[in-house]
């Protein structure tokens, strides 16, 4: 919706009646698109596009632990109480 306000093309009035908004909130995203969009070309998206490192044989393990753990509660519960 933002990248239709930024071309133009119909009126912010008209979008806003089109995807059923306010008016602000579409100047708000249009705004916050032209703040953005330098810094997906500039050295900031590089530096951040690396995002957290993710520990997968620590979330495997959690994976298996989780299904053991599943496994045991169906098994009990499909037991019949004494």
């Amino acid at each position: 919706m933002a990248l239709a306000a930024l071309k133009g093309e119909k009126t912010l009035v008209e979008l806003a009646q089109q995807f059923d908004v306010h008016v602000n909130q579409i100047t708000q995203w249009k705004a916050q698109l032209l703040q953005g969009a330098a810094g997906v070309f500039g050295s900031e998206a590089k530096a951040g596009s690396m995002g957290p490192t993710v520990d997968l044989k620590a979330l495997h393990a959690k994976i298996g632990e989780l299904t053991l753990e599943n496994d045991f509660w169906k098994a009990r519960l499909a037991t019949p109480a004494c």
